[in-house]
């Protein structure tokens, strides 16, 4: 025991001892005064989120919401926009009068039912505008703002769509978004480009129209180049283009020329090649194939030469029609 007492009593042991004393205490009263400073903190209460229920919107008055326009807190009166504004678009015969507004000769009055609508609608309720009433009144609308003194269109380098009446750009904006969603069938049916679109300095000359027609849509990039695009994409809007001079009509086509091409031929690729039709047997499933395909185009030649079989009938009615009357042009070949 006598190294144990002589080892207590070494002054290393004991100012090692003494230091270790003293970090472990400041280590613990760092503890306590860090616990001591967490709970004397006042945190601030955070605001519980509240959410205005449809019940809500639909029971607040006009008054109220006159009132909650006027609010000084800004999400307040964005709240109270956003509920006068759902009410406005839902709201059929609100829907109807701003669409009349639009159609009147009075320019003013015309702006300031373009502007509400635009402010009314967002992507959520654009659906509300697509119907046959609504393209009317806008193309109607663009009719009213139809420039009587418009430059030709011919200019390749110069875009003239940022200096257009505010009215013709509101009235293509709607249409561009509605295209986006929808089919042009229905801006069609409003005459779009019987009324606005064929009315646009493009030329005198059929040739000049047709010309800077292709040339602007071609060159351009704005929304009547993609009402346009929207427009060719349907049968009914080429028609409609071709009966306004805007594009050459197109040539007539008899048939498709893979009409021409045997129907085994288009198969090919689903047979053996080198394949001997009479070495297979009866319930062979390529034989069955060959057979069926054959079979097919028997049926469409026959259909061809129906369809292109003509007949001239040489009777003056003083006797009953016979064979030998019936003149038929021979059979062309499929």
């Amino acid at each position: 025991m006598g190294w144990l007492t002589k080892f207590i009593r070494d002054d290393r042991v004991l100012f090692g001892y003494l230091a270790i004393n003293a970090l472990g205490w400041l280590w613990g009263v760092r503890v306590l005064l860090k616990k001591w400073r967490d709970e004397a903190e006042i945190k601030p209460a955070q605001p519980k989120t509240q959410y205005i229920t449809q019940e809500t919107e639909d029971a607040l008055k006009l008054r109220t919401l006159d009132t909650l326009l006027g609010h000084y807190n800004h999400s307040i009166r964005e709240t109270a926009a956003k509920i006068v504004c759902d009410r406005a678009v839902n709201d059929r015969d609100t829907v109807d009068m701003l669409l009349w507004g639009i159609t009147r000769e009075d320019y003013d009055e015309r702006m300031r039912n373009l502007r509400a609508l635009a402010i009314i609608t967002d992507p959520q309720s654009l659906e509300r505008l697509h119907r046959w009433k609504a393209y009317a009144a806008l193309v109607r609308c663009l009719e009213l703002s139809l420039d009587p003194e418009q430059d030709v269109l011919d200019d390749e380098d110069w875009d003239e769509y940022p200096l257009r009446d505010m009215t013709e750009k509101l009235c293509l904006m709607f249409i561009s978004q509605l295209l986006s969603c929808y089919n042009a069938e229905k801006l069609i049916k409003a005459k779009f480009v019987e009324k606005w679109l064929a009315k646009q300095n493009w030329g005198l000359m059929e040739e000049d129209r047709q010309r800077n027609f292709a040339q602007y849509t071609r060159c351009r990039g704005n929304h009547i180049t993609d009402i346009v695009a929207s427009i060719r994409g349907s049968r009914s809007g080429q028609e409609a283009l071709e009966k306004a001079g805007l594009v050459p009509p197109a040539s007539p086509t008899d048939s498709d020329p893979e009409d021409n091409i045997p129907l085994i031929e288009r198969f090919k690729v689903l047979l053996p090649n080198n394949i001997n039709v009479s070495n297979l047997r009866e319930d062979d499933p390529t034989r069955l194939l060959i057979r069926s395909l054959q079979a097919v185009q028997s049926a469409e030649e026959q259909r061809m030469r129906h369809r292109h079989r003509e007949a001239m009938v040489l009777n003056d009615g003083s006797r009953p029609v016979n064979s030998d009357d019936i003149i038929q042009r021979p059979e062309s070949p499929s």
